[in-house]
């Protein structure tokens, strides 16, 4: 299947070049955080009190996502897939034009600024966890097209119909959308089997559920992908084999989500109320 026609610059004023991956990230955080105020202004999903934060300080959060999300992204970039380069090369780490960015690192960006934003509002850290939880999966589906739309992240060689001819791959070889199916596995199934805990299980009750639920299921999806995704080239397949870095990266995220979701299963009802 040909690869379809789409420029990666969605709007281009005189110099100024909007791309697509840019706008991704930009409505990926604009649509979580109107999704976000819809559940926090929803009081029956939310145990009495654990709250992470009003419903209209979700807009001075949003500022605090977009910014922990670049500088995460780009930091767990340069440290978890090329460190020797930028210790090499200090002043490129502030380049990203080169389109480095690395999904965990943005993560855990995210996580952190969660926990410091929530602490200052007195609300709960884990009831924050479990928010950004139930909307990052929207931003998570906008980026992967994005990454579409900019032939990269392309997977191996396959026979498959569906294969695509990415105008970047110099050997132009039909291969897996590894990013279409990442937009829908990490995407739109996490946040459907998400909002079956949300408002059928009414999991944002009990702090720390959800947050594991995406763990799991993020950490599950991206491995199962990267089975037929390529690795980065400057890595490969890590110790000679079929491992890769986003897998070794996503198994402590399923091990911690298992973690997250057997004690909030557990935890007794005077843990609830405290």
């Amino acid at each position: 299947m040909p690869f379809p026609n789409i420029d990666p610059v969605a709007l281009a004023i005189g110099p100024i070049a909007i791309r697509w991956y840019a706008l991704g990230y930009l409505f990926g955080v604009g649509l979580g955080a109107g999704y976000g105020y819809l559940l926090l202004a929803n009081s029956r999903l939310w145990h009495k009190g654990q709250l992470p934060f009003k419903a209209a300080d979700i807009w001075d959060f949003a500022f605090w996502t977009m910014l922990s999300i670049v500088l995460g992204g780009r930091l767990g970039y340069v440290l978890f897939y090329n460190l020797p380069f930028y210790l090499e090369n200090p002043a490129q780490i502030l380049n990203t034009l080169d389109g480095g960015m690395s999904y965990h690192g943005g993560m855990l960006g995210l996580m952190l600024a969660a926990i410091v934003f929530t602490r200052s509002k007195q609300g709960n850290w884990l009831s924050a966890l479990d928010l950004i939880a139930s909307v990052s999966t929207i931003g998570i589906f906008l980026v992967r097209i994005a990454n579409f739309i900019n032939a990269e992240l392309y997977g191996a060689p396959t026979t498959l119909p569906w294969g695509v001819i990415f105008p970047t791959d110099p050997e132009q070889l039909p291969r897996h959308p590894s990013q279409l199916y990442e937009a829908v596995l990490e995407g739109l199934l996490l946040f459907l089997i998400i909002r079956v805990f949300t408002h059928v299980f009414y999991s944002l009750r009990r702090p720390g559920m959800v947050a594991g639920v995406f763990g799991i299921g993020y950490g599950l999806s991206r491995i199962a992908v990267e089975f037929v995704r390529l690795p980065d080239a400057h890595i490969g397949y890590l110790f000679g084999g079929w491992l890769t870095m986003g897998m070794l990266l996503s198994l402590p995220l399923v091990l911690a989500g298992i973690g997250l979701v057997i004690y909030a299963a557990t935890r007794s009802q005077s843990a609830l109320r405290a």
